[in-house]
């Protein structure tokens, strides 16, 4: 995008565009912008992608991109480049969660989070709780954020951690016990009266908004809101107003005006700031595409298979499962019992390599016996679906009380890489020793990002069991390279992957075969 000459307080496009001195500049405009025997014909598959509507659903209460989010990584397993974090501020009640929303909405991207500076307000002493009832305590005060948290939090959000943020009551004026999960973001939407008030802050932030709503407008809303949705009446809310926000306004919050990438005048009304807003994010965004697939391909070639590979002993029994599974003219029931019953062999070696300590036990008969126990805390199965999900079984079958979780993780039609569309994992799965199920893994795409998505989760590598009952060498060196510490567990590997990401010899597409689906012509195992 080109910039227009720079003149000293211009207008353009009806936002302002200032430089870090207050003055409009070129530089700072380069800086926007289905049963077993059925009769019945096969099921056909659902895609990862939409190419005629918008990549998301919208419900009376939220709205659910359906658009996977792309790798956020590189072949490495390393996190490339950071989110994209955009700053809103300005005054009380002057629009900023709508122009938040209206960003989001026009950006029609997955994975934008938006993070409100009001989760962070600091806990309150008994003697500022009494103050907060009679609106006598000022909460449009610096002092009155957790600014150490919020700075932690949004720099673990931009390197893809999951983070928890609490949740503050606006009535009782106090956190709630329960926190919420964030995670997973492209882009990060931070609004707050005080987003520029801190210089440890605005390091963190790519684009600096500064939303400008005229006063009166402000006061208006501010009744409004504090009477419907915070339980105050309007003596208290005007007395606080006049107390506290006001002067907070002309002493803290305007004066960040300058620090402004961009100033948008009359909030929401200024769709045409909105949309160069979105312009610019959309230009960030391509340039963090990466293509982790391709890169995998032409990676880590010729290497000795790793040792933190494990594969199950090929005896003749297992050999003999593989050739039943592996033929194209096994019925689908017949395909079913035998991957079963591979999966649970799988299982009971991979627990095999859990770690245990000694204890003794004593016996009916009264003598004690030196055994073994498990020595870890606890024990949660991971499935990558769809083929992931079949391997279930077999571990509730082996592991009582496990815990499951879930990642849901496509290939997307237009650019072959996977993407990230679900995710719902146990609480605490930090502390645990996890089991990533998938049934195959051909160039590791699919595994590296359900691997990277446990460590944004705080799951140490070296708790992180990865279960598929056959894999590509290639497969294995890529998650073995980008994840060192990764146990890798299947019950056969084979030698090559062809042009379109399929294992050779290979097994087809099993979780078409499993499920009884029809498979699109361009398949991949790592689906």
């Amino acid at each position: 995008m080109s910039s227009p000459p720079a003149f000293s307080s211009v207008r353009i496009s009806g936002c302002w565009a200032l430089g870090p001195d207050g003055g409009s500049s070129a530089e700072s405009l380069d800086r926007l912008y289905p049963a077993v025997g059925s009769t019945k014909p096969p099921r056909k598959r659902t895609t990862s992608q939409c190419k005629s509507e918008p990549p998301l659903l919208r419900t009376s209460k939220r709205t659910i991109y359906t658009a996977g989010r792309p790798p956020w990584y590189n072949e490495h397993g390393t996190q490339s480049k950071e989110a994209f974090v955009i700053g809103l501020g300005g005054g009380s009640a002057s629009g900023k969660t709508t122009v938040a929303t209206m960003i989001i909405e026009a950006l029609d991207v997955p994975w934008v989070v938006l993070l409100s500076m009001d989760s962070f307000y600091k806990v309150l002493t008994k003697q500022q709780q009494e103050q907060a009832a009679s609106n006598d305590f000022n909460f449009d005060h610096p002092d009155a954020f957790d600014f150490d948290l919020i700075i932690a939090t949004l720099k673990k959000l931009k390197q893809g951690k999951s983070v928890k943020i609490p949740i503050y009551d606006f009535t009782t004026h106090s956190r709630k016990k329960e926190w919420k999960t964030l995670y997973g973001a492209n882009v990060i939407i931070f609004e707050g009266i005080m987003a520029f008030a801190d210089k440890e802050l605005l390091k963190l932030l790519d684009l600096k908004i500064f939303v400008d709503t005229d006063s009166d407008i402000r006061l208006v809303r501010r009744l409004r809101r504090d009477i419907s949705e915070r339980g105050r009446d309007i003596e208290g809310v005007i007395k606080q107003y006049n107390k506290f926000v006001k002067p907070a306004f002309d002493q803290y919050i305007q004066p960040t005006m300058r620090l402004a990438d961009i100033v948008v005048p009359r909030g929401s009304g200024n769709t045409v700031a909105i949309d160069l807003i979105v312009q610019h994010v959309h230009s960030q965004l391509e340039e963090r595409e990466l293509s982790v697939r391709a890169a995998l391909a032409s990676a880590h070639q010729c290497h000795p298979l790793p040792q933190t590979l494990s594969v199950l002993k090929s005896t003749p029994q297992v050999r003999g499962m593989h050739t039943i599974i592996r033929n194209k003219e096994t019925s689908r029931d017949e395909f079913i019992f035998y991957s079963k019953r591979l999966m649970r062999l799988l299982i009971e070696h991979a627990l095999s390599l859990l770690p245990f300590q000694s204890c003794t036990v004593q016996t009916p008969q009264g003598q004690d016996y030196e055994g073994r126990t498990y020595s870890g805390k606890q024990i949660t199965g991971v499935s990558i679906l769809r083929a992931g999900e079949t391997m279930e079984p077999a571990l509730r079958a082996v592991c009582k009380d496990v815990r499951i979780g879930t990642i849901l993780i496509q290939t997307n039609c237009n650019t072959g890489e996977p993407e990230l569309h679900y995710l719902r994992l146990p609480k605490d799965i930090s502390e645990d020793h996890v089991i990533l199920m998938d049934c195959t893994v051909s160039t590791g795409a699919a595994a590296m990002m359900a691997v990277r998505v446990l460590l944004d989760h705080d799951v140490p590598e070296d708790k992180i069991f990865l279960l598929s009952l056959l894999m590509a060498e290639m497969g294995v060196h890529s998650v073995a390279y980008a994840f060192p510490r990764v146990k890798i567990i299947t019950t056969a590997v084979d030698k090559k992957v062809n042009d379109l990401f399929r294992i050779i010899p290979g097994i087809g597409n099993f979780g078409d075969r499993y499920f009884g689906t029809d498979a699109p012509p361009d398949w991949s195992d790592d689906e």
